[in-house]
């Protein structure tokens, strides 16, 4: 099909436009979107201390361009345009590998990384621990946005942080650059995985398209170092490992009988513990146990199988494992920072409306309940009309085998209707935080540029000219004729925007689906005269 050849042809160039300019602006060095990183060696930039005026430019242009990029390109899929997913897949990979090699971008988060390993290196407990309370120290003073502000990072992450700081030593300049590798191979690790369980054909173009050649996620998860990325590799992992590709699940129930349809204990147990390790690095990550966790219980609920038990008990028994170790080893004080930061409410959030229309800091408890409702409503709503927007070609398979969706798609369906709901109804968002979201849209094999893909691509697009930049307006130092994105963008049009996107997906999901058009039946041809 060609349909939507010329679609298709225009998103790659918007791709393609859209990762030149987070590129450049990374490579121009130390700017109002980056900051300086002192000493010599990797990471490598120019030098050119470009004003915040084309800088801030050049990442609007990219966001732009890279949303409209993509969403032509699913559009073309939806209509039946085909691509090579592999030429993409390697692009992706290179466009990774090149933002590991330049400084980080868009904010300050790995400067308080570089601080974090720095304090557990000289014994620190970086729970407990301010960079403000060791201010001699060459890479605690380096340190900007998060000067006061101990770790609320998993004790993973943690590891992570002294690692880097172990090979880096004094120099915040190598601290950070281990740090972006070891980030950069966890994202193209998870575009592996992701390759690998999409199978063939259209789902495997559009798996490449929504992460590894997705220059939004490249921009923020790689280009600015985020340690997101290492939460988002375990969660993945935990779905790969519960529920193969579906060609691989036909071919295995079609050999052993429709009672194997799950994992074995043993690979269970792997998928918990993979669960226990994103807890323990964002407690969000640990949403995608609730998929396989769904799909046992929902099992031992039909069959009462001991088999089902044994597997159920092996992933919680995985997940809880791994998190009381951690976060043993950690200490006790692990939790503090997080328990502050679930009071939190970002500027640029749907609830900051809300949150200052009753007084900012006041109220809370009622934004807290507020989003604890409309989670679970979202969790609902998705459920219940993510299958209307499955893929009948890649789910076929499934369905052929008895139930109406099979373990391998229902894990991963329930999956995103929690990552997706958590992440339209959390009160603190950033552009980064959507890369969990991002991964599960392309596990699932859902439909070409279906409703949950518009939604998330306008999220995601809504939070990065949002935050341009993330860092804080004293170490930015934007120029005043750029006060307005600080000032109104921020916390007004983009909290507007969002709730309009909110709405207008509830709107979508309420609905339903669009029912399907008859064949067109054409009238009889009147019989002609017999020869």
């Amino acid at each position: 099909m060609t349909g939507g050849r010329a679609p298709g042809r225009a998103g790659l160039t918007g791709l393609g436009l859209g990762l030149a300019c987070f590129l450049l602006t990374a490579l121009l060095g130390p700017s109002a979107v980056q900051p300086d990183l002192p000493g010599s060696g990797p990471p490598f930039s120019l030098t050119v201390h470009p004003s915040a005026y084309p800088v801030i430019a050049l990442m609007a242009a990219g966001v732009l361009l890279s949303a409209l990029g993509l969403g032509l390109c699913l559009y073309a899929v939806r209509c039946g345009w085909r691509c090579a997913a592999r030429p993409l897949l390697i692009a992706g990979l290179l466009a990774t590998a090149a933002f590991a090699l330049m400084p980080p971008v868009g904010s300050s988060d790995h400067l308080n990384y570089a601080g974090y390993g720095r304090m557990v290196v000289t014994g620190h407990d970086p729970y407990t621990t301010r960079a403000l309370d060791l201010p001699h120290d060459p890479v605690l003073g380096a340190v900007q946005d998060w000067q006061r502000a101990p770790s609320v990072y998993g004790p993973i992450v943690t590891l992570q942080e002294a690692f880097a700081s172990w090979i880096g030593g004094t120099s915040v300049r190598l601290t950070v650059f281990v740090l972006s590798v070891t980030n950069a191979l966890a994202f193209a690790l998870v575009g592996l995985m992701l390759y690998r369980c999409a199978g063939r054909g259209p789902q495997r173009l559009r798996g490449v398209l929504l992460w590894t050649l997705n220059p939004l996620m490249l921009f923020h998860l790689v280009g600015g170092a985020h340690n997101d990325t290492l939460g988002i590799a375990a969660a993945v992992g935990a779905l790969a490992l519960f529920a193969p590709r579906v060609s691989r699940a036909v071919r295995s129930r079609t050999a052993a009988g429709p009672g194997d349809r799950f994992p074995s204990a043993a690979r269970t147990l792997l998928s918990g513990a993979l669960v226990g390790a994103g807890i323990a690095i964002k407690l969000p990550a640990g949403l995608v146990g609730g998929g396989p966790a769904w799909v046992l219980l929902r099992q031992w609920w039909v069959t009462r199988d001991r088999a089902t038990v044994l597997r159920a008990s092996a992933l919680f028994a995985g997940a809880g494992f791994v998190v009381l170790v951690a976060f043993a080893l950690a200490g006790p004080h692990a939790f503090d920072q997080v328990s502050k930061a679930a009071n939190s409410v970002a500027l640029a959030s749907p609830w900051h409306l809300p949150d200052a229309a009753l007084g900012v800091n006041r109220q809370r408890w009622v934004i807290r309940l507020g989003s604890m409702l409309l989670l679970v409503a979202l969790v609902w709503l998705f459920a219940r009309t993510i299958p209307n927007d499955l893929d009948p070609a890649a789910t076929a398979p499934e369905t052929a085998g008895g139930s109406s969706v099979g373990a391998v798609t229902e894990s991963r369906m329930i999956a995103l209707a929690l990552v997706l709901a958590w992440l339209f109804a959390a009160p603190y968002v950033l552009p980064w935080y959507d890369g969990l979201g991002w991964a599960m849209l392309a596990l699932a094999p859902l439909r070409a540029w279906s409703r949950l893909e518009w939604a998330v691509l306008a999220h995601t697009a809504a939070l990065s000219l949002a935050y341009l930049p993330a860092r804080g307006p004293e170490f930015a130092r934007l120029p005043a004729g750029l006060d307005w994105l600080l000032t109104v963008v921020r916390p007004t049009v983009i909290p507007w925007v969002l709730t309009a996107v909110l709405l207008a997906l509830v709107w979508g999901c309420l609905r339903g689906p669009r029912p399907a058009r008859e064949p067109v039946r054409m009238p009889p041809a009147p019989a002609g005269p017999r020869r």
